[in-house]
């Protein structure tokens, strides 16, 4: 099937769909200037992992994360939702979309305004100390890293933040999982934007939502181990792809 022939079929689906979910990861937040972790110039090109990025390894020396997070949060803190990001937030305008689950942690959803947003792995700009449990929310904590503030301090009891993104061995929170669980089970279509598909338990869940009798689109630049799962493949970046099957 011709490009132009699965862009109708992907259109004609968002058309006829009561109950959309979209299901993000790293390749809707590109265009906004947040690259891919794993990609050429991202992050664990640069930083290992295992070194910054451990919940072990922040315990010991939350310095090290917060190095990389100083670098992180000055290309958060001035990303911006791209087209991609609007049209979700028309789909949920339309009342066709449900909700968004998110592997992401750059707040790009919210920003755009969406209102149902499901943060799988966190969310980079909340944080919390470690001490005394005092949470931050928005900016602040990153701005004063940005500025230099390595390890950011509570300003209540002096104690190490710790951001709400979720570290290499920290599990990952019940609550969000659960409700993202919920919404696969009550859809009528998933979009699944910008993600390789390779990350469990998360990377199961268009699966979930095929079963429960969902059609799935697929959008990604690269092909995953889970296309066949996908009623429609569209390869291409999501700021592109997107609006053309929103644009009705």
């Amino acid at each position: 099937m011709s490009f132009n022939a699965e862009i109708k079929k992907a259109k004609e689906l968002v058309i006829n769909a009561d109950k959309i979910s979209a299901f993000t990861g790293a390749g809707i937040s590109v265009d906004s200037g947040i690259p891919d972790f794993r990609s050429e110039g991202g992050l664990w090109k640069r930083y290992d992992p295992l070194e910054h990025a451990t919940l072990e390894s922040f315990m010991r020396d939350p310095t090290k994360f917060w190095t990389m997070g100083r670098e992180l949060a000055e290309t958060i803190i001035k990303a911006e939702p791209n087209a991609a990001h609007l049209a979700l937030v028309k789909l949920e305008t339309q009342r066709k979309l449900t909700g968004v689950i998110t592997q992401n942690i750059d707040n790009l959803h919210q920003s755009a305004g969406n209102k149902i947003v499901i943060e799988l792995h966190g969310n980079y700009l909340c944080a919390h100390c470690i001490e005394c449990k005092t949470e931050y929310f928005e900016k602040k904590v990153h701005e004063s890293v940005a500025l230099g503030e390595i390890p950011p301090k509570c300003e209540k009891c002096g104690g190490i933040l710790k951001s709400e993104a979720i570290l290499f061995g920290e599990p990952l929170p019940k609550e969000p999982m659960a409700k993202a669980v919920e919404l696969c089970r009550n859809t009528d279509l998933m979009i699944v934007i910008g993600t390789s598909l390779t990350v469990y338990p998360a990377a199961f869940l268009p699966q979930l939502a095929k079963n429960a009798g969902a059609k799935v689109i697929l959008i990604s630049l690269e092909g995953t181990n889970k296309d066949d799962v996908a009623d429609v493949v569209l390869r291409g970046r999501a700021t592109e792809i997107l609006p053309m099957i929103t644009d009705f």
